[in-house]
C-alpha cells in the first residue's frame, strides 16, 4: 500500500453492531481504502454478544487493505463490566497494544470506546489521534441525554439516571480519568454542530470539530435519477427505518395511521421497544412491520415512498437515514430537535414538526402534493450530492490530519499526505472540520 496506516478502534463493527454509527464507520473504512490507504478494525464482540439476543451474524467480506480483529474472551459480560465500571481495558488492553505496535498506524482514530476499553484506552498507541464522539457518551453515562428514560436532560442527574436505565453507576466518572486521557487526543470530532454545542453545554473541555456522516459518491446522474420502481407494497406509504426504542420517537406517529389516512406506514427495524409498538398498531391495518430488510430491499423501499419519517423526541448526533432518503430523491417529515433541525434546513429536502397536529398536517400534504414530494426529492439529493458524500466530505478529513502532522512537525506524514493528494487519492487539501 503507497497510503497511510489507519487504526479504528470501535466497540461495534458490522455485522456486530446495533445502529447507524458502525455503519458509518465501516463506509468511512471503505472509502479509505478505495484510496489506498490500509486500514485496521479492532472492535469487541464481547459486548456485542452481551447486548446481542438472536443468532450469530455471518463476518462480512472487506475490501483489499482492510483487516479487521475482532476482541474476545473467556470472560465474556465481565470484561465489558470491569471496562465499563473502570474505565479502562482490563480484558484487551495487552492484545490491543501489540496489534497497534505491529500495524504502526500513522492516523489513530477513536469512535465508541464506552465498551472497548473506555477513556483509558486512549493513551494506547503511537500516531495522530483522532476521537468521533457518535454518542453523547463523552458527557453521559447513558449516551444519549435522555434523562430517566422519559425525557430530555436539561442538567445533570446523573447517578438517579443510571439507576432508571438499571446500568450500574460507573466508578471511573467520579475521578478525573476522562479529562486527564482526553490530552492524548489530537482533534475531537462530531457529525453536527448540534451535537458538538451540547458538548461544550455539558461541560467537556475541548472543542469538538464537525465532520458530518457521508454516503459512497453517487455512481451517476443517470443512475442517481433511477424512475421509481413498481410499488412494492401495493399502496402509498411512509416509511421509518430505525432501531425500535422510545427514543425514537415512532409512537408520536403510529396513532396517526388511522383507517381514514390515505397511506400506510412501514416500519424497518427491530429493537427493544418494539413489542410496545406492536401492541399500540394492533388493529392499525395501515402500520405494518418489516422487521430487518436487506439493502438491496431497503434502498427500494426509500425509493417508493412518500416520505421518510423521523420522529426521534431524543438529541441524535445526525441522521443518517436522511442522507439514505435523499439518496432516493426521497422527502423526510423529520422533528423540529437537534441536528434533524440542520439537516432538513440546510438541504431543503423535507419538513419538519414539533407537534402530533403538525406531523398530521405533513402528512396529509405530502400525500396529496406530489409536485412538493418531487422538489422536495430533488433538493435533498442535491444537497446529499453537495454536502454529505465521500468527495465532498473526506477532503476535510485529509485536510485536518495534515494540519494535525504539520502542527507536530512530522515532515515524512505531510510529504505522504502531499504525494497522495498529488495522485488524487482525495485529501485534495480542501476546506477544513468546521471548528
Amino acid at each position: 500500500m503507497s497510503g497511510l496506516r489507519f487504526a479504528m478502534i470501535t466497540t461495534f463493527y458490522p455485522p456486530y453492531h446495533f445502529g447507524g454509527d458502525a455503519v458509518f464507520i465501516r463506509r468511512l473504512v471503505g472509502a479509505l481504502a478505495r484510496r489506498g490507504h490500509a486500514v485496521d478494525v479492532i472492535h469487541d464482540v464481547d459486548a456485542f454478544e452481551l447486548l446481542h439476543r438472536g443468532p450469530t451474524p455471518a463476518p462480512l467480506e472487506e475490501p483489499d487493505g482492510v483487516r479487521v480483529f475482532p476482541l474476545r474472551s473467556r470472560l465474556g459480560a465481565l470484561s465489558c463490566l470491569a471496562t465499563q465500571q473502570l474505565g479502562r481495558p482490563l480484558v484487551h488492553g495487552a492484545r490491543i497494544r501489540r496489534l497497534l505496535a505491529a500495524g504502526r498506524p500513522d492516523v489513530i482514530h477513536f469512535h465508541n470506546v464506552s465498551l472497548v476499553g473506555g477513556p483509558g484506552i486512549l493513551d494506547l498507541g503511537e500516531g495522530i489521534k483522532l476521537y468521533t464522539a457518535h454518542e453523547h457518551w463523552l458527557v453521559c453515562p447513558s449516551h444519549v441525554l435522555w434523562r430517566h428514560n422519559r425525557e430530555l436532560c436539561t442538567g445533570r442527574q446523573c447517578l438517579r439516571c443510571q439507576l432508571h436505565f438499571r446500568r450500574p453507576p460507573q466508578l471511573w466518572r467520579r475521578t478525573d480519568l476522562l479529562e486527564r486521557k482526553a490530552g492524548q487526543i489530537d482533534a475531537f470530532l462530531s457529525p453536527s454542530a448540534f451535537s458538538a454545542r451540547k458538548h461544550r453545554e455539558f461541560g467537556f473541555p475541548r472543542d469538538l470539530e464537525v465532520m458530518p456522516y457521508f454516503l459512497p459518491d453517487l455512481d451517476s446522474d443517470s443512475e442517481a435519477e433511477r424512475g421509481r420502481a413498481a410499488d412494492v407494497t401495493g399502496r402509498p406509504y411512509f416509511l421509518f427505518v430505525g432501531r425500535l426504542e422510545k427514543i425514537k420517537g415512532l409512537q408520536d406517529a403510529i396513532p396517526l395511521f388511522g383507517a381514514d389516512v390515505p397511506a400506510d406506514l412501514c416500519v424497518v427495524g427491530t429493537g427493544g421497544y418494539e413489542a410496545e409498538l406492536r401492541a399500540q398498531a394492533a388493529g392499525l391495518e395501515r402500520v405494518r412491520f418489516l422487521g430487518s430488510r436487506t439493502p438491496e430491499e431497503l434502498r427500494l423501499l426509500y425509493r417508493n415512498a412518500l416520505a421518510v419519517l423521523v420522529p426521534s423526541i431524543c438529541y441524535e448526533t445526525f441522521g443518517i437515514t436522511l442522507l439514505e432518503a435523499f439518496r432516493e430523491r426521497t422527502p423526510v417529515v423529520a422533528r423540529a430537535l437537534g441536528p434533524l433541525t440542520e439537516l432538513v434546513r440546510e438541504s431543503g429536502g423535507g419538513l419538519l414538526f414539533s407537534t402530533a397536529p403538525e406531523l398530521r398536517a405533513a402528512l396529509v400534504r405530502l400525500t396529496a402534493d406530489g409536485e412538493l414530494r418531487e422538489k422536495l426529492g430533488r433538493d435533498g439529493h442535491a444537497a446529499l450530492r453537495a454536502r454529505w458524500t465521500e468527495s465532498a466530505v473526506l477532503p476535510s478529513y485529509f485536510a485536518l490530519i495534515r494540519r494535525i502532522a504539520e502542527r507536530r512537525g512530522d515532515r515524512r506524514l505531510v510529504a505522504a499526505l502531499e504525494a497522495d493528494s498529488a495522485g488524487g487519492s482525495g485529501d485534495g487539501g480542501r476546506a477544513s472540520c468546521e471548528r
